[in-house]
């Protein structure tokens, strides 16, 4: 992430508003990155409550609530449906807007008892060891820590937080997806970023800036799917599964956006049969990791 950019993406989100919270139910493309990352929580969390120590009956009590981290959780969606599935859910992000917004959106869900909401950098979260039961970062927040090092570090971050073996959800922006959209929608003003988003899959203000038409969206780094596991592996995290989001319909929003139910139901299900696969995961919009701390 760069703070002194044109680009820097804590500006970003700070004017984007509540826009982060409408892009998941904005279209059938974008429900489909929010449903099938909800599979994979409802499928891998703990269940909501658990004992505090299940061999001692005498000191347990009542049970203890399971506690999740929704680091980078923007305007708060994951961190709703966490909470009104019985998850106490701690919410960060290092946008204050967007914490704000969060609070908001806790409290018109009256889920305001289940979540707690406060700025944090990914890359230095303000909790002690072995915080949470289960760990979450998802949307694309990684991507937007653009040098390798302070993404290790945020990747460490993350698993340093979680108690052994906590489920731990990390999502991504694919980079073949992202080429495929310059090909198709800005290819006049931005071909120059081509090449280059292909061989490293750095989008930075710099570049922007000297290859492309000057406008640019938040520095990011775009993933491959090898890369995405090998760089969660080397942080210290065990990658379960890789998923792609959205898969073979990623950015057909248009041509989506009129289909019956029992078409939408049908890609659905089609996406449910291939969504793991290796091929799929790669030039996906959004790719998943459901990992192990």
């Amino acid at each position: 992430m760069s703070d002194d950019t044109e680009m820097d993406p804590r500006q970003y989100y700070d004017e984007l508003g509540d826009g982060e919270w409408e892009r998941l139910d904005a279209n059938p493309v974008a429900r489909l990155e929010f449903e099938n990352t909800t599979d994979y929580l409802a499928e891998r969390l703990p269940d909501a409550e658990s004992p505090s120590d299940p061999a001692d009956d005498s000191a347990r009590g009542d049970s203890d609530p399971v506690r999740v981290l929704d680091a980078g959780g923007g305007p708060g969606r994951y961190a709703c449906w966490l909470a009104e599935r019985g998850y106490e859910v701690q919410h960060t992000d290092l946008s204050n807007e967007q914490v704000s917004l969060a609070r908001e959106n806790v409290a018109k869900r009256n889920v305001e008892g289940s979540v707690t909401c406060q700025q944090a950098d990914v890359r230095d979260l303000p909790f002690p060891d072995d915080s949470f039961d289960a760990v979450c970062c998802l949307g694309g927040v990684l991507s937007h820590v653009v040098d390798p090092a302070e993404r290790e570090q945020a990747i460490r971050e993350l698993r340093r937080v979680a108690t052994p073996d906590a489920p731990t959800f990390v999502s991504v922006i694919g980079r073949l997806a992202t080429l495929r959209d310059i090909a198709k929608h800005v290819l006049d003003g931005s071909h120059g970023l081509l090449v280059p988003l292909a061989e490293d899959g750095d989008y930075t203000d710099e570049r922007v800036e000297r290859l492309a038409d000057g406008e640019g969206w938040a520095e990011c780094h775009f993933f491959r799917a090898d890369e995405f596991e090998r760089e969660l592996a080397d942080a210290g995290l065990s990658v379960d599964r890789l998923v792609g989001l959205e898969g073979p319909v990623s950015r057909l929003q248009a041509e989506l956006a009129d289909a019956d139910d029992a078409a939408i139901a049908d890609v659905r299900a089609m996406l449910r049969e291939v969504r793991e696969d290796r091929s799929v995961v790669d030039t996906s919009e959004h790719m998943l990791a459901v990992c192990r701390a």
